[in-house]
Formats: C-alpha cells, structure tokens, sequence
C-alpha cells in the first residue's frame, strides 16, 4: 500500500520548531533548576543542562546574551533561567533557549559576589595604589544617593553639624533594583563631569544582599575606580560589606560615618588654627631669643672690641701666607725648570739624527768585532785542517807503498785481498803501486808456518 503523502524528517522538525515557538505558554517563561554538564563554548556560547528532581532539559545561552551575566554559572549551582523553547532542527532535539539567568537564592547571589569581586581583585582595581587621598578640607561635598531614604538626611544633617560653610551637591539616583546601576554610574560620570565636588559620597541605607545588589554590579565599581574625584564608599550598616567598598578610596561603615570621615568639624578647624598660632607665636619667640643670644656672643667677641688687633693679626697671617705662596711658587718653578731640562735631554737623544750617529757608532763597533771574530774562526779552522792533512798523510797508504810496499785488489780492482784464503792459483789480481797498477795472475800460493812464541 502506497502513502499519500511522506514527509522529510526536516519537515517535520521545522514544522514542530513552529508549533513550539507559536505556543506562548512556550515562550518568555521562568525556569528553577540546577546547571549540570556545563560547557563554556570557544564561541561564546554556553551550553549546559537545567535539572529537578523531576526531570532535565537542555538549555543554551548565546554569547549575546550571557556576556551580560554579573557571574560565571557552574555545574551545581541553582538558577533561575528565562527564555522559550524551541527545537534544534537538525538533531530534532528541543532545548530551552535562554535570554537571562540569575543565581536563585542568597547563597547563589553570595557566589556571584565572590565571582566578581575575585576577578576584579586580580585586575588589580582595588590596589592601594590607585588610591586617591581624600581631600582634608572639601568646600563641596557631591552625594549620590536616594533622595528619599535615611542615608542622605544623616549625610545632610552630620555636614550642616560639623561645618556650615561646605556645600552640598545632591545628586538622587535609585538605588535599589534593575534601574539602580545605570543610575548610579550616570550620577558619578556626571559629578566628573561637572567638576565642582571636592570628593563624593555614595551609598544608601542599610537592607538586605538582594537590597544592596546595585553596589555589587561591575558597572558600577569600575565607574568608582574610573571617578577622578575621590569617593567615600558608605553602603548599608558596619557589617555591611559590597564591591563597591573595595573599590573606593575610602571605606566609611554608614552615611553618617561617610559625612564625618569627608568634612572634619569647624571647632577643630578653629582650635587647630588657635594650636598653630600658639606654635607659631612659640617658636617666633625661640627664633628671636636665639638671634639675640647670637648678636650679645657677636658683641662679646674680640672682633667687636679690639677690631685693629684682629686685623693686624690677620695681616701678619697675610704675610705668612704671601711668603708661603713665594716659595710654593719658586719650588714649582724649579722642579718645572728641571724636568723641561730633561725632556729636552731626552728629546735630543731621540731626535733621527742622533739616532743615526748612535746607530753608525754600533754598526762600526760591530763590524770590527765581527771581523775580528771571522779572522780568529780562520785561523783556527786552518790550523785544524793543517793537523788533518798531516794526520791524513801519516794514514794515507800511498805513503806505505812509497817504502816498497803494494796493494793487491782481485780482477775488478774493487775488493782489497788480505789473506791467501781469498784467492786461488790461476785468479787474476790487480796490484795497486805507487806509480799504477799491475794486473797478474797467480801461479802458487805459499803460506807462513805460525810459530809459537
């Protein structure tokens, strides 16, 4: 049997996307859960998975929406997640797409605290360092705040208190709710802006962590660490504690704390300048004592009473020191005298022409000791070849034949003969004599008969 009509898969999960999508009970909805299998995609995505004890269901936020997120979620943490359903065509998977998410629970919001305040910590932005020094004597004090609450009537009133002549700019802002950080960070770009406060206070009232969370927003701190005026922080009760302390240059623990941390009291201005002007009198008063002390020891001195005797004394001092100075420069000049007179000594000995006498003279000394030398290896070289020749001719063997005696050689003339047994009757020899050589032949061999001695 042949159905009427197929459907693509694609179809059919597009089809669902739409039914999904066009069912407004679907869509912008709230949902509790807790995160599990969280991902934080390279993309900028996060992919995780929202769970009850009744069931699961996968979620996505993308980047353009969780860039905004006051903290990082986590496997574990609980939420609470706005956003519609609608399904992944491709893998035919429906999943909650979400648009907000906020930690569900005072616990949630504390590690969302924690998150933040860490990260800023490690971006160096509450460092001592970038601590701005609260000016000691502000003529205008800027307070941003709730225009209705408590916190701006003990501000108001503590500086009214302590020093009238210090103005009050009054900046209202809200500070609780969504609207509340946006409302904050305009007050504090705009008191920059206007540039009359002196420092500025922001804070508000005591209440609780959700109360007090726009003093938690990263906006806000970084638009305090961003304020070229100083700011007191001033949030909430003592035990009160936000981002926004760390951040400012000074930490007060209520508004009216805040109020007298920024104006100090006119009295102590007053008794401040009465203690200065009693110090300042004291120490004229040491400073012209001391002068009148020195003018009556200046007086005392022998200078001031026998002032022609200092003098003489100083001139005979002169004196000393002109004779000093005569002889200094006498000595100079003898030991300068001196010592051109040896460069000069030492220049001429190195002028070219003394050194070619100098050379001429050594070259001659040695060309005598040379010959002298070479005269003296001749004679005693030919005083030795005399002796050899003389010795040579007592050895020669012509001398030995000159008295009779003769050389025998065999045929060839280049063995000497020296005993019978080297011959035989009939070999030929050469007879070497004085004169020439005769060549024989032997007939007979006669030996001598050795007798004992």
């Amino acid at each position: 049997m042949e159905p009427s009509r197929v459907i693509s898969i694609r179809d059919i999960n597009r089809l669902i996307k739409l039914r999904l999508e066009g069912d407004s009970n679907l869509q912008d909805i709230w949902l509790r859960g807790e995160i599990s299998n969280f991902t934080f995609h390279s993309s900028g995505h996060m992919y995780f998975t929202l769970k009850d004890e009744g069931g699961r269901l996968k979620s996505i936020m993308f980047a353009s929406y969780n860039q905004r997120l006051p903290f990082v979620p986590k496997d574990g943490m609980k939420v609470l997640a706005r956003g519609g359903i609608s399904v992944y065509e491709r893998d035919g998977q429906y999943q909650f797409y979400v648009t907000a998410m906020q930690p569900d629970g005072i616990g949630s919001l504390y590690l969302a605290f924690e998150q933040l305040k860490k990260k800023l910590e490690a971006e160096g932005l509450f460092s001592d360092s970038l601590k701005r020094i609260i000016p000691p004597y502000p003529t205008t004090v800027g307070v941003i705040t709730s225009p209705t609450g408590a916190a701006v009537r003990d501000i108001i009133t503590t500086i009214e208190r302590r020093n009238p002549a210090v103005n009050v700019l009054l900046y209202p802002v809200t500070v609780q709710g969504t609207h509340a950080a946006p409302s904050i960070v305009k007050a504090i770009q705009a008191m920059n802006a206007l540039g009359e406060a002196d420092v500025l206070i922001v804070g508000r009232g005591g209440g609780s962590l959700e109360e007090l969370w726009a003093f938690n927003e990263e906006a806000v701190v970084r638009a305090i660490r961003a304020s070229i005026i100083p700011v007191i922080s001033a949030v909430g009760h003592e035990t009160d504690f936000t981002i926004s302390d760390f951040a400012a240059d000074l930490r007060a623990p209520t508004p009216t704390a805040a109020a007298e941390l920024a104006v100090p009291r006119a009295g102590e201005l007053r008794q401040n300048l009465v203690n200065l002007e009693h110090r300042m009198g004291k120490s004229l008063r040491l400073m012209l004592a001391g002068a009148r002390e020195r003018l009556q020891h200046a007086k005392r001195s022998p200078y001031f009473i026998e002032p022609k005797r200092s003098l003489l004394v100083q001139s005979q001092r002169l004196d000393r020191m002109q004779e000093q100075l005569h002889y200094r420069i006498d000595s100079q000049l003898l030991r300068h005298q001196d010592r051109v007179s040896r460069l000069a000594n030492r220049l001429k000995l190195s002028s070219p022409l003394q050194q070619v006498m100098v050379a001429r003279q050594r070259m001659e000394v040695a060309r005598r000791g040379m010959n002298l030398a070479m005269n003296t290896v001749v004679r005693t070289k030919q005083t030795r070849i005399g002796s050899l020749i003389r010795h040579l001719d007592a050895l020669s063997p012509l001398k030995v034949m000159a008295r009779g005696y003769s050389l025998v050689y065999d045929a060839h003339g280049q063995k000497l003969v020296r005993t019978i047994q080297e011959v035989q009757p009939g070999d030929a020899v050469r007879v070497r004599l004085t004169d020439g050589s005769l060549d024989c032949q032997i007939w007979g061999i006669n030996g001598e008969d050795k007798q004992d001695g």
